[in-house]
């Protein structure tokens, strides 16, 4: 039944932005409706969430096809696990983020010797080809471009740094409900975060003088 609720509602429209407390109440709400075996429930849990974490999945993997199926695990493991979440103890939003962060190690893990990845050199030589083809003024050409460039980069940091800079930079989520999804200290979190947006600078600007 969650496979089936999380393509049911993969491209339904994005819920009207909300403050953190009427997010923080929705979730508890629409949680306990879950809980209570409300299936509408569920569907509404899936799609105020499915974007987000379809975002860490994309920006981790860089593959949509492998985000979209490893999206549908972590709601498969949402659906099994949702009696262990305590509103008392954070809020869905962090807990769902560890839950997935938790999954995409276990992937990363169980993938890591069979993985063969596109090297950058590779990647920029796709860029380099629709250079030729066209003016580089083309705002949407230059923004799929910027994208590509971005994940490539992002796919060169180590997990520890692209997972914060992830969840920062891209997620905008805060230092604390950062270290509570890492279980690390705000310090290591704020450490990492300067590593990774050092290295990732470094990069960008490497690629960017290639093409």
């Amino acid at each position: 039944m969650a496979g089936v609720a999380v393509s049911a509602v993969w491209n339904s429209t994005k819920a009207g932005s909300l403050s953190a407390a009427e997010n923080l109440d929705l979730d508890t709400t629409v949680v306990e409706r879950c809980l209570s075996g409300d299936d509408a429930a569920w569907e509404e849990l899936v799609r105020l969430h499915s974007r987000r974490v379809y975002g860490i999945c994309y920006r981790f993997t860089g593959k949509d096809s492998e985000a979209q199926d490893l999206t549908q695990d972590v709601f498969l493991r949402v659906f099994r696990a949702l009696g262990s979440f305590r509103s008392t103890e954070g809020s869905f939003a962090t807990w769902l983020a560890r839950l997935t962060r938790n999954l995409l190690i276990d992937h990363y893990r169980r993938t890591r010797n069979e993985r063969v990845t596109d090297s950058i050199e590779e990647q920029l030589s796709g860029v380099e080809a629709r250079h030729s083809m066209g003016s580089r003024t083309d705002s949407a050409l230059a923004g799929r471009e910027a994208s590509e460039l971005l994940q490539a980069a992002l796919a060169k940091l180590s997990p520890e740094l692209r997972e914060t800079i992830i969840l920062r930079d891209l997620q905008e989520m805060e230092y604390r409900e950062i270290a509570e999804v890492l279980a690390i200290p705000e310090g290591t979190v704020k450490s990492r975060l300067n590593r990774g947006r050092a290295e990732l600078a470094r990069l960008l600007r490497k690629y960017r003088e290639a093409v």
